[in-house]
């Protein structure tokens, strides 16, 4: 039987077993097994056969999940099937098996030298002050919007080490590698992940793309801040970027919303948009906006998070937009109209375009992943007319 499914198992006879004891110790004083006072986690039963621990609690993710153990291990599942444990300095592994855990990538304990394949996780352990802790990236400095990271790696406190398809083993194995966090995109080059676990390098495979909320693409900083030893910061952080777009959120007065297309150009001439209930979607609706692919049904049932439509369909879904942002984190941006016209002559039919409400992003709107809030607020002024001079990660075409 494997871990999960004798986990399950444990876990079902052991709230069989709560029953029996709340019966029996009904009228026999407080000695109740439940919920923990703590907001940040839930307390599971303690058996003989299951050791005591915490489910970490988690607000908006749902592509992760981080159990505590009361002998200090530290349990993470990712919702690709995969099982990472960090060891407590001086437990040995055998401790693992009295837990029932068999089948785990095992990480050290607070590494000090990461390997950095996914370039979203860099700013949230940047804004953990763990910058120190990466000394091998994938993306060059001139990719990095970002100037504290840029100019890390210009300095060379952290190492370029090659694209995540072509890394150089040799730097990772210098530089004392002890752990590489990769994106998806690994697993389009599978050989390179079984490379890496070879020469003693566990694999992180991070999903915070995958999330549908924007805050839980967010909440991928708590697994950041666990493996850095930072956990309490990373909660603290978090909770306060989740009450400033809830008292955004809860300002937005019921009525009409203003019609926003969020897209891109490739460079075949497809329109790039993102798939409804995909995080970006989310913010425009958090932030008083309709998406206006809302009613999209892509074909391919794929894990992309976006689709490509032909000009007859964007058109269709477009042209009446109030607002329209283009994403220029992918081909590129522009800086004036006629530089998105030159794309297209349609665009002159667009409500958005002849009422001048045409905005592009920054390219630093995905690698600022620590920014949900602030990108969140930005959507707000631009969609509701408010403040728009103060815009951070948005700005107007010329």
């Amino acid at each position: 039987m494997g871990y999960k499914n004798r986990e399950k198992s444990i876990k079902i006879l052991a709230g069989l077993l709560v029953l029996v004891l709340a019966f029996l110790l009904t009228g026999c004083g407080d000695k109740s097994i439940g919920v923990s006072d703590e907001s940040t986690a839930v307390q599971n039963t303690v058996t003989d056969n299951n050791p005591h621990y915490t489910s970490l609690e988690l607000k908006y993710a749902t592509q992760f999940s981080i159990d505590e153990y009361e002998n200090g291990i530290k349990h993470i599942h990712i919702e690709d099937g995969s099982d990472y444990v960090i060891l407590p300095e001086g437990t040995d592994e055998s401790a693992l098996l009295s837990i029932g855990i068999d089948n785990a990538v095992i990480i050290k304990q607070e590494p000090k030298s990461i390997y950095m394949a996914a370039s979203s996780a860099m700013d949230l352990v940047r804004e953990l002050d763990g910058l120190d802790r990466i000394k091998c990236c994938s993306t060059k400095a001139e990719d990095y919007a970002i100037p504290e990271i840029r100019d890390a790696i210009e300095s060379g406190s952290i190492s370029y080490a090659g694209k995540y398809s072509a890394p150089d083993y040799e730097m990772l194995l210098a530089t004392g590698t002890e752990l590489a966090i990769e994106s998806t995109m690994i697993y389009h080059t599978p050989k390179i992940k079984e490379q890496l676990e070879r020469l003693g390098i566990p694999v992180l495979v991070e999903r915070s793309s995958y999330e549908q909320h924007p805050l839980g693409r967010l909440e991928w900083i708590k697994l950041y801040g666990l493996l850095l030893g930072r956990y309490d910061e990373a909660v603290s952080f978090f909770d306060d970027e989740c009450s400033r777009v809830d008292k955004l959120v809860g300002s937005l007065e019921v009525g009409n919303r203003k019609k926003v297309a969020f897209f891109s150009i490739s460079p075949n001439g497809y329109v790039n948009v993102r798939k409804p209930q995909d995080y970006v979607s989310s913010m425009i609706d958090m932030s008083g906006g309709s998406y206006a692919f809302s009613t999209l049904t892509p074909e391919d049932d794929n894990a992309l998070s976006t689709v490509k439509l032909n000009w007859e369909d964007f058109y269709r879904d477009a042209v009446d937009a109030d607002i329209i942002i283009y994403n220029s984190t992918i081909y590129g941006g522009f800086e004036t109209m006629d530089d998105l016209l030159s794309q297209n002559e349609l665009f002159k039919d667009f409500k958005a375009v002849k009422e001048g409400n045409v905005w592009c992003t920054n390219m630093n709107l995905f690698q600022e992943s620590s920014k949900i809030a602030v990108i969140i607020e930005d959507m707000y002024k631009v969609i509701n007319n408010t403040d728009t001079g103060t815009v951070t990660f948005l700005y107007k075409p010329e």
